[in-house]
């Protein structure tokens, strides 16, 4: 008999949730949860954090997973704000191209908190199932400017836009990955052109 899927992680509604309060409870997640592994943080340290109650923690997430990703799912929608925005009045393509890379690495340097969260709290088939994994803006943000390069003939045909995007943030992923690791010394930024080069002719349709 197949093993039963588990049910789907819903984020929460946190319109009722008082913006200032749910700033000091996302900055107490990032501070946290970015120092420890999931299963070593407690729901308290984070009421405690953010100032707030363990009920009203309990009262607007529900469980520590659905606090973690929404905190997760809140700092992707700014990235996706930063992207869209940055993108505006860029009509060459690979220029294009390379402001989202750019973006990418600008948003993870600014905000390692995320990247080290990334790295070691997130269980990835349970944030899989909040919906969150797949960031709607952000994913259909890079997909369209991928796709716009594969039907404008620009990038390699050989794979599809989903393909190219995993391709692409395993570089940005890594990069910044790598230099959390390596105490935070040379930002990637300042590489950023030449990394994109190498991943511009690595995804480039050969002329």
């Amino acid at each position: 008999m197949n093993k039963p899927e588990a049910a789907a992680l819903r984020l929460p509604d946190l319109a009722q949730l008082d913006p200032a309060t749910r700033e000091r409870i996302e900055q107490a997640v990032l501070d946290i949860f970015s120092q420890r592994e999931f299963h070593r943080v407690g729901l308290i340290e984070i009421a405690r954090g953010g100032n707030v109650s363990l009920q009203t923690i309990y009262k607007y997430y529900g469980s520590k997973e659905a606090l973690l990703f929404s905190t997760l799912d809140s700092e992707l929608q700014r990235l996706a704000a930063r992207m869209i925005d940055h993108l505006q009045g860029i009509e060459n393509y690979k220029e294009r191209l390379r402001k989202t890379f750019w973006v990418s690495l600008d948003f993870f340097e600014k905000n390692p908190r995320v990247l080290q969260i990334l790295m070691s709290s997130v269980y990835i088939n349970t944030w899989r199932r909040s919906g969150a994994y797949e960031h709607r803006p952000l994913f259909s943000t890079f997909i369209k400017v991928l796709a716009e390069g594969r039907a404008s003939g620009v990038l390699t045909s050989e794979v599809d836009e989903k393909t190219l995007l995993d391709f692409i943030y395993g570089v940005v992923q890594r990069t910044v990955q790598a230099w959390v690791v390596r105490g935070m010394k040379d930002p990637p930024t300042r590489q950023a052109n030449v990394l994109f080069e190498m991943l511009w002719r690595s995804i480039a349709k050969p002329e």
